[in-house]
């Protein structure tokens, strides 16, 4: 089966890694795991995916039910989620970033009956475990005739964040989730050739699909590490002879503050870097590309698009710094609250159609009906395009800053703050206020030995935004509250700093 830029890809996933192992018979590794020398070949992958799949059946698992799969970045983590692909069952994602509580409610509301669990997850399953889930090995293989799947069938339940409520389950297709792998392979032009450097973790729709199922479709390998480590990230790419990688904008601002440096070797090897999960400041990508000459793409996905949906062409094509770029593999628009389209330079919500959307929330048609309107799924997100396509993200609708009746942007005083080479880290939100209903504050991490104070960031904004858009605060914090992909998660903000 070979990468169609024209089409998405047909059949399931069983077929594609069966078809990848058949291809791959000879030998040469799919994924290699740089911190414990571990490597799976495409035929290794298939066979100890199938025998999970078989013994999962064997015990008793319907088509198309939830199997958890709680584990890290890891070999076995890899198999079981194949596995449970494979099997024609749902696999189900969990956040170990999420908390007990999050956890216990995707674990309760998945309906899952069986549960892959990593010895280094053991412990966060159990205290979330309160249905009593049967845990299920690797190694208890069946010989029980598999379920008949096709493309339409429910493969993957990931929960969204949950920052404004219960955590919703998204609910993709073995179609979508292939999809959402081939969005990235056609957009970065990814061929059996190039190896991936995964840092992200699976359990999140931008390490699953851009990585394991973009490296599935495009017939290419990775190297996968269990977590992001800013000092061993350039040698363990080096090491592995990764040619592009995939990260989110505070990674990308942690390698440049940091120490580390990779050999010329290693940046002629990287054909480019990617980001996605949120907007990465013009200054920082800036930055990054003159210290180290890698091309960073900047791209932009949501959980209920199996990741990717925007992306910037890859060099010598118009890369526009600021701008997520233009759709690959799905349509893109900007629409008005009744669903007409609007010119270009004026904002809108971003919705998007294609074969990477979601099915549905899981038993939640009053959220599924919200998020679309006719086949358009609704974003969330603010933007504009421009004369050539290109999107620019302008904010959140629920995490716009209205002062005074003035929508603002956070964006906007984010990139004001990015722009002083200390700040490693920065996020405007929104305070209550009795004077303008709402007021601006910011958060903001300074590298390491910084004598930077809030008053001169707070000059830098006035100089740049004017006083009105400028943060009336700004707390200097040693972390920045994150969800599991890195991103910021600005509206918990006021949960992490005091009040005046």
């Amino acid at each position: 089966m070979k990468l169609d830029p024209r089409q998405p890809p047909k059949g399931t996933v069983r077929d594609w890694l069966a078809a990848r192992a058949q291809a791959g018979a000879g030998g040469g590794a799919a994924i290699v795991f740089p911190e414990t020398g571990e490597q799976l070949s495409w035929t290794d992958l298939e066979a100890q995916a199938r025998g999970f799949a078989c013994g999962l059946t064997a015990l008793g698992a319907a088509k198309g039910e939830s199997v958890a799969i709680v584990a890290p970045n890891s070999r076995e983590g890899v198999i079981a989620l194949y596995g449970a692909l494979l099997g024609g069952f749902r696999a189900t994602m969990i956040n170990l970033a999420a908390g007990r509580d999050a956890i216990a409610y995707a674990l309760e509301h998945s309906e899952a009956r069986f549960a892959f669990v990593h010895r280094h997850a053991a412990e966060v399953f159990d205290a979330a475990n309160a249905a009593g889930i049967q845990r299920v090995e690797l190694s208890q293989a069946g010989d029980a005739v598999l379920h008949q799947i096709d493309a339409t069938d429910h493969a993957l339940l990931m929960y969204t964040s949950g920052t404004t409520g219960r955590p919703k389950g998204v609910v993709h297709t073995h179609a979508s989730l292939l999809a959402g792998g081939w969005t990235t392979a056609i957009a970065h032009e990814l061929t059996p050739q190039d190896r991936g450097f995964c840092v992200l973790p699976i359990y999140h729709i931008n390490g699953l699909c851009v990585t394991v199922m973009g490296s599935l479709v495009s017939g290419g390998s990775l190297a996968m590490t269990s977590r992001f480590s800013a000092s061993k990230f350039w040698q363990q790419a080096d090491d592995t002879k990764a040619t592009w990688f995939s990260a989110v904008p505070t990674i990308i601002s942690h390698l440049l503050h940091g120490d580390a440096a990779p050999s010329r070797a290693c940046c002629a090897r990287l054909r480019f870097g990617r980001s996605a999960s949120s907007a990465l400041a013009v200054e920082t990508q800036s930055a990054f590309e003159t210290r180290f000459g890698v091309p960073i793409i900047e791209t932009m996905g949501l959980t209920e698009t199996a990741a990717q949906i925007l992306s910037n062409p890859l060099p010598p094509g118009v890369r526009k710094i600021g701008s997520p770029g233009i759709g690959f593999g799905c349509q893109v628009d900007i629409q008005d609250q009744d669903g007409q389209s609007l010119p270009e330079g004026v904002q809108g919500e971003i919705v998007v159609r294609g074969p990477n959307v979601m099915l549905e929330y899981l038993k939640n048609p009053e959220a599924t009906g919200a998020s679309f309107r006719g086949d358009w799924l609704r974003t969330g997100d603010l933007a504009r395009k421009d004369s050539d396509g290109y999107v620019f993200v302008t904010g959140r609708l629920k995490e716009l800053i209205i002062k005074g009746g003035e929508n603002i942007a956070p964006r906007e005083v984010d990139e004001a703050l990015y722009a002083h080479p200390d700040v490693v880290e920065a996020a405007a939100f929104a305070r209550q206020c009795a004077k303008y209903g709402e007021t601006i504050e910011a958060a903001v991490r300074l590298k390491d030995g910084s004598r930077i104070g809030s008053e001169d960031l707070m000059a830098l904004c006035r100089d740049k935004l004017g006083a009105f858009k400028s943060p009336d605060v700004i707390h200097v914090l040693d972390e920045l509250p994150k969800g599991p992909s890195g991103k910021i998660q600005r509206l918990r903000l006021t949960e992490y700093v005091p009040t005046r």
